[in-house]
């Protein structure tokens, strides 16, 4: 059985080359070709249609300059050059999902070209080449139903037909399932900082290809190339390259070839499994569309569009490490999304330790995120409601150990610290005659620990302060709590 432990344990004659295929859709109003709106995802099937995406004989497309824009705005983004002509092409293939059996793309001429992406790992860093950025359409959806007599069927939704899809090319430079994963999460940030894509990999809005080789390590020659697909995560696109990379290394040293073709990746086997051989450029009988006029980007729109260009991950991470002081790890951690950026900003700018900030963002935050698979844009704390519970934090209202029950339930129901604190009781007790008999009851009941502490043993001294803190349920206040006890046990 090929597993992701023998690829870490046994692949030191081979290395990887891996080159991944992202396909975006577009945040336009419209899809590619036609004003038909593009936000089909929660219409009923077959609803988002006109005789332009859905092939009817007769129909003519018209460019969608959103979309181009768009397309010009992440080649920027990405370091690209923008061509000065672009135009269209037929892609020619018979599937059901594809209206007219022809795709309108880009071929020889795409948008944009020879851009980068810089992947960073903690202190290292490193570029992954991007060949080309081009814009083409995406297909209709099929359904897949089993039937009464238990055979199975499709059924198709014309509703995704058209909308704008952007595809982003890498060289192919990747030498792990780990760079994929960093590239793939570089990538997305860049395209949600910049607008141009939701980047949810499980709505199908950010996808991803990849071909995959391998070759003997101080080898130039590429190895034959499989096209993997169908990874809907970046925890599937991360499994299944581990495993085809196995797959491959397994296959050659035991004599055998790769055959060139398309493997689909089974996530619940964990494995991937052959699908057909892989077509050639030629396959697709690529022509120029007759119906769509080439395009020449002026120089002039192509700099008004770079001028308007946000903040993007990496020079957010220079500022938040220059004008907050965080770490490195901290500031990549924060910029990872743009939403996650914005957040922590908010709060910061009604807190003023920028670091706790970050820690309870990267570290409660997340945590509840996760546990709960939810984003940001559901979260019910406001970044003014977490500054006001830090608040509290600092006037000593709620210990650091209460702080993160208050904001658990902030997160589960949406109300504030002081309304949480109230309710539950949570307020931290630093009244010292109340104090000062807790630390006395604790002494009292545990004499050993007393003297234990009294003999030398310091770490005794924790041990009274975790039974104070028990009696309270985690109320009182254990900075007063040590100091008390220490006072106590010095006499």
């Amino acid at each position: 059985m090929i597993t992701s432990e023998t690829s870490t344990s046994k692949a030191t004659s081979y290395e990887p080359v891996i080159g991944l295929e992202v396909h975006a859709q577009l945040l336009t109003a419209s899809k590619m070709y036609c004003g038909c709106g593009a936000d089909y995802a929660d219409e009923p099937p077959n609803t988002r249609v006109c005789p332009v995406c859905l092939g009817l004989p007769g129909s003519l497309p018209v460019i969608n300059q959103a979309a181009v824009e768009l397309t010009i705005k992440t080649g920027l983004a990405l370091n690209c050059s923008i061509a000065e002509a672009t135009r269209f092409d037929r892609k020619n293939y018979f599937y059901p999902d594809l209206m007219k059996d022809y795709q309108i793309s880009q071929y020889d001429l795409p948008l944009c070209r020879h851009g980068w992406v810089e992947i960073e790992q903690g202190d290292l860093s490193w570029r992954v080449g991007i060949r080309r950025v081009h814009l083409e359409e995406d297909t209709a959806r099929l359904v897949h139903r089993i039937g009464p007599n238990g055979r199975p069927y499709a059924l198709v939704d014309v509703n995704r037909s058209g909308v704008p899809l952007m595809e982003i090319v890498s060289e192919p430079e990747i030498r792990s399932a780990d760079q994929a994963r960093l590239y793939l999460m570089k990538l997305r940030a860049i395209l949600q900082y910049l607008g141009a894509c939701t980047g949810s990999m499980e709505e199908g809005s950010f996808r991803c290809d990849a071909n995959v080789s391998v070759r003997p390590v101080g080898s130039t020659e590429l190895g034959t190339k499989v096209e993997v697909k169908n990874m809907n995560s970046f925890r599937a696109v991360y499994r299944a390259l581990l495993y085809e990379v196995e797959r491959q290394r397994q296959v050659l040293e035991s004599g055998g070839q790769i055959v060139q073709e398309t493997r689909g990746w089974d996530d619940t086997r964990g494995v991937t499994v052959g699908q057909r051989t892989k077509e050639f450029a030629e396959d697709y009988r690529y022509f120029p569309e007759p119906d769509l006029p080439p395009l020449y980007p002026a120089r002039a729109w192509v700099e008004e569009i770079r001028a308007r260009l946000p903040e993007l991950p990496d020079a957010k991470e220079e500022r938040f490490v220059a004008h907050y002081g965080l770490s490195r790890y901290d500031a990549q951690n924060l910029v990872g999304s743009s939403a996650t950026a914005d957040y922590f900003e908010a709060v910061a700018r009604q807190y003023p330790n920028a670091k706790v900030v970050a820690n309870w963002v990267t570290g409660e935050l997340f945590r509840l995120l996760n546990a709960t698979q939810t984003d940001l844009g559901s979260v019910r704390i406001s970044p003014a409601g977490l500054a006001e519970m830090l608040h509290l934090l600092d006037q000593g209202v709620v210990s650091q150990r209460l702080a993160k029950q208050v904001f658990e339930e902030m997160f589960r129901t949406g109300k504030s610290a002081r309304e949480v604190v109230a309710e539950q009781g949570l307020t931290q007790i630093s009244d010292l005659a109340e104090l000062e008999a807790k630390v006395q009851e604790a002494m009292v009941a545990h004499p050993q620990s007393v003297a234990d502490y009294r003999a030398g043993k310091k770490q005794a001294l924790g041990f009274l302060v975790g039974q104070v803190m028990k009696s309270t349920r985690g109320k009182a206040n254990p900075a007063v709590v040590n100091r008390l006890l220490v006072e106590k046990l010095g006499k």
